[in-house]
Parts: C-alpha cells; sequence; structure tokens
C-alpha cells in the first residue's frame, strides 16, 4: 500500500490558529516597544483591555470603530473573492459619506427619521458603488489595472470633498469647512437615544444603528457568496478567470458586480460617520477606515464571521489606545499608532509569514500520531508531478509488459 501524503493545513489552524500567532507576534515587539522606554508592557496591554472592554461606555467606543471597519473588511473581502484587490474603500466611504449627508441636509426639515435613514442607506451605497464603477469599468473593459486606479481615486474623492465643503456645503460666513447640523430626523439613533425610552440610562458615545446594519451586511454578504449562484460566479471568476469564461461565466460583468457591491459596502462608512456621529459633512471623516480594512480581512480570512471578529479587535485597539496614552502618559499617541502599525503588519502584510512554521508543526504533529508501520511523506512541491499524482492514486506500482 503506498504511503499516506500529509494533506494541507487544516483549516481551524488556517483560519483560528495562525491569526492568533500573528498577534502574539505583534504584541511581543510591541511589548519590547514599551519595555524599552521604561513601561511594564503587561501594565499596558491591562489598560489597553480595561479601556476597551472594562467599561459600558469602553465597549461601546470599541463597537463604534468596529463599525468602520466591518463595512470597509466587507468591502475587501468581496473584491478579494473575485480576485480584485480593492485598495480604494478610503474614497469609496469618502463619497458614500457624501450621499449620505446630500440626502440628510435635503430631506432632515420635510420627512421623519425612518425615510431619511433608508434613503441614507441607499445613497451611501448608490454612491460609494457609483464611485468603484469607473475603475471596475477600467480594469474590465480596458486592461487598466484595479489597484492603481483606486489609489487615484482615494486622491480625487478627498479633492472632489473638499470642494464641496468649501465651495458649496459650508455655512455662509463661517470659518469651519463643515456643513450646518443635521436636524433630528437627519440622525441615525444612538445607543443612549434607543434605550432612553426603555427607562435605561447611559451615557452618550458614538455607537449607534449603523452597527446593527453592518451585522445584517455581513449575513447578506455570506449568503450572497457561498448560497447565490451569482455569488459562486464570482468565487469561481476569482479562483480561475479562464476556467470561469469556458464555463460560462463572464469575468468582465463579475468585475463590475463585485466591484459595485465593494464600493456599495464601503459607503456605509458614511452612515456610522455623518448620519450616526457627526451629524454633519465634514473632511477626513473615515481616517483611514478604508486602508485598516484591508488588514481586518485578511486576518479575517474573508469571511464575514472572521471580519467581524477582527473588527472587534481593530476597534478595541484603536479604543483600548486611546485609554492606554490617557493612563501611562509616557507612552504617546504616536507610539500607540505604532503598536497598530505592527499589529496591521504582522496581521497583512505578514499574514502568512508563519505559515510555513506552523505547516512544519502540523506535520511533525500528525507523524506522531501515525499508526505503527506506516510512513508521513511531505507534501509534494506544487501539486507534484503528474507521474506522482498518478502513483499516488494506486495502491501499488503499475507493471508494464
Amino acid at each position: 500500500m503506498s504511503a499516506p501524503v500529509a494533506g494541507p493545513l487544516p483549516r481551524w489552524i488556517d483560519i483560528g490558529v495562525l491569526p492568533i500567532v500573528n498577534l502574539i507576534l505583534a504584541l511581543i515587539v510591541a511589548g519590547l516597544i514599551v519595555l524599552a522606554i521604561g513601561e511594564d508592557p503587561f501594565t499596558a496591554v491591562q489598560s489597553m483591555a480595561v479601556g476597551a472592554f472594562g467599561s459600558l461606555d469602553g465597549i461601546s467606543y470599541t463597537l463604534y470603530y468596529a463599525t468602520d471597519f466591518i463595512f470597509t473588511g466587507l468591502a475587501v473581502a468581496v473584491a478579494f473573492h473575485a480576485g480584485l484587490f480593492n485598495i480604494g474603500g478610503e474614497g469609496q466611504a469618502y463619497i458614500g459619506g457624501l450621499g449620505v449627508g446630500i440626502v440628510a441636509l435635503a430631506l432632515d426639515h420635510s420627512l421623519p427619521v425612518v425615510p431619511v435613514m433608508l434613503l441614507g442607506i441607499v445613497a451611501a451605497a448608490g454612491f460609494g458603488a457609483a464611485w468603484a464603477y469607473i475603475p471596475a469599468y477600467l480594469q474590465a473593459r480596458r486592461g487598466s489595472h484595479i489597484v492603481i486606479t483606486t489609489i487615484m481615486f482615494n486622491f480625487l474623492a478627498t479633492a472632489l470633498m473638499n470642494y464641496l465643503l468649501v465651495y458649496v456645503f459650508r455655512v455662509s460666513g463661517s470659518m469651519e469647512v463643515v456643513s450646518r447640523n443635521f436636524d433630528a430626523p437627519g440622525w441615525i439613533p444612538q445607543l443612549s437615544e434607543v434605550l432612553a425610552p426603555l427607562g435605561i440610562t447611559v451615557n452618550a458615545t458614538p455607537l449607534n444603528l449603523s452597527f446593527v446594519w453592518s451585522l445584517i451586511c455581513c449575513v447578506a454578504v455570506w449568503v450572497y457568496l457561498w448560497r447565490s449562484r451569482s455569488g459562486y460566479e464570482l468565487r469561481t471568476t476569482g479562483l480561475s478567470p479562464k476556467a470561469a469564461e469556458y464555463a460560462g461565466i463572464r469575468p468582465d460583468r463579475v468585475t463590475i458586480v463585485a466591484m459595485l457591491i465593494s464600493g456599495a459596502l464601503a459607503g456605509f462608512v458614511g452612515l456610522n460617520e455623518i448620519m450616526g456621529y457627526h451629524r454633519q459633512l465634514l473632511l477626513d471623516f473615515v481616517a483611514g477606515a478604508g486602508f485598516t480594512g484591508i488588514a481586518v480581512a485578511l486576518m479575517g480570512r474573508n469571511h464575514p464571521f472572521g471580519i467581524v471578529l477582527a473588527s472587534l479587535l481593530f476597534g478595541a485597539l484603536y479604543q483600548g489606545g486611546s485609554e492606554l496614552a490617557f493612563d501611562i502618559p509616557t507612552i504617546t499617541r504616536d507610539m500607540i499608532v505604532v503598536i497598530q502599525g505592527l499589529v496591521i503588519l504582522f496581521s497583512g502584510a505578514l499574514a502568512y509569514m508563519n505559515r510555513p512554521l506552523l505547516n512544519h508543526a502540523w506535520r511533525l504533529y500528525a507523524a506522531r500520531r501515525k499508526p505503527p508501520g506506516t510512513f508521513v511523506a511531505p507534501p509534494p512541491e506544487n501539486g507534484g508531478t503528474a507521474e506522482a499524482k498518478s502513483a499516488a492514486r494506486n495502491d501499488g506500482p503499475k507493471v508494464e509488459g
């Protein structure tokens, strides 16, 4: 009988253990930096954890930050499943916020809150998808690289928002580059406002019903990608465009559809920031969430459930980092950014650096658990040759003649 060949790394290790190992390495490096300035790394970690999860206010702020990361993480994941790297979530979120602001400014004095909120959802998706359509069209029909065009459109979105806020939406006579404040019907209710009618009093925080909408979007993306024909076509195109085309799927159409969905999801950041928190149009409200979404999607393995967990982690880093800078003044805000950057580095750019080590450890573990008289061989490189694959499928060697 042929020797059993060690299979690929189990999915539970790839999805669960590998991100945890990357996070631990990031925290170790960050701990060394904290130690170098004379502070206790364990005290710093405790301060971050208490700041993020030690009170209702801390949890609310953590979930508020996580909401943006869920939207942008889903946006990156949908495009990635189609074989696209949408790095334009920042600009799409910016333009989605513009659409939300236009709806609120136009209708907050004439419609009640529910219709304005629903129209804001439509506007966020529509404006974000429209901003993603042009790079998608250029990729699908003209061969332009999606990374280059989406980066360009990030800068174009910033320039457009600057112009509109300065010359169109700014309050006359004001020195602030912001629009007027929305009236109450243009607000998405915050947690404190939702709980007040129930007799529950909590401190006002930015957490609002956009968080619930982000969870609904997670379920919708999961159903679309893994339980619909269109999602199957999208994933097939991402795995092999030529095979998809041979099966009758049009890769150019899938590219455009994937980018439209991705842009719409990124545009929902505007709901959380413009209607939910700031309640006016302003500059720089995205604050890097589009780029953080890339690390969130990578750490979450482009699955909605993993993206929720990764978003909670990054939300905790943002909120806990603010508390850490307050509790330990020697750890400045710049150092907090370094710690956040290390987590992004290890979970994003270096996400698979430790995979060979885990794969080797798994092979050693599998070899120790092998039945007596068997041999666990290493997996063949590049899938092995055709002869090796043929031999592996048979119980013994072929005898010619």
